[in-house]
């Protein structure tokens, strides 16, 4: 699968070859504040626990994994969109019911960049035959629940999310289409 370029951000398929970048965009502690509550990842974590679970989900043909987000004017990686099924860590994993997420440094949030790059990878899996799409969060990142109403998904619940790295309570959001 490929996504095509929007308006300000190219995007890439990451891979291992590509830890320097996302282990940076980790090291800031409020970009963390809503994964693990502000806990900066070591080098020995990217490689021993992070490169591993992405390596678990990623499959470029279908699209799941990380997709780079670098800014067209400059090159400049500015984080990036996930995709996986739906509690892939779980007890309930759903192949048909996408998960996008997303991660931004810190100097670009309040832009735009969110939605315009889950727009772009949404329209790349839509084109490609995917229908169900869901986002969670942790309640009080009303960032992120307002990029996923602009993604025009409605709220559905407020869960448990079940992760081996700690489950947490979350709002879900989905969109059918």
């Amino acid at each position: 699968m490929q996504v095509d370029n929007s308006e300000r951000i190219t995007y890439g398929f990451a891979t291992e070859a590509d830890i320097e970048d996302l282990f940076q965009l980790d090291q800031d502690p409020e970009v963390m504040r809503y994964i693990n509550g502000g806990k900066t990842p070591t080098m020995h974590d990217m490689h021993n626990v992070y490169l591993p679970r992405l390596a678990s989900y990623a499959d470029r043909d279908k699209g799941w994994g990380l997709w780079k987000m670098n800014l067209t004017h400059s090159d400049e990686f500015i984080g990036w969109i996930l995709v996986r099924p739906l509690h892939f860590f779980g007890d309930e994993r759903n192949d048909d019911n996408l998960e996008l997420g997303w991660r931004l440094a810190r100097k670009h949030w309040g832009q735009g960049y969110a939605t315009e790059g889950a727009t772009a990878v949404m329209l790349a899996l839509e084109a490609a035959g995917c229908k169900h799409f869901s986002a969670l969060a942790m309640e009080d990142n009303t960032a992120s629940t307002n990029v996923m109403v602009k993604l025009g998904m409605e709220y559905v619940k407020t869960d448990v999310c079940q992760d081996p790295l700690g489950d947490e309570i979350v709002v879900y959001y989905e969109r059918i289409v």
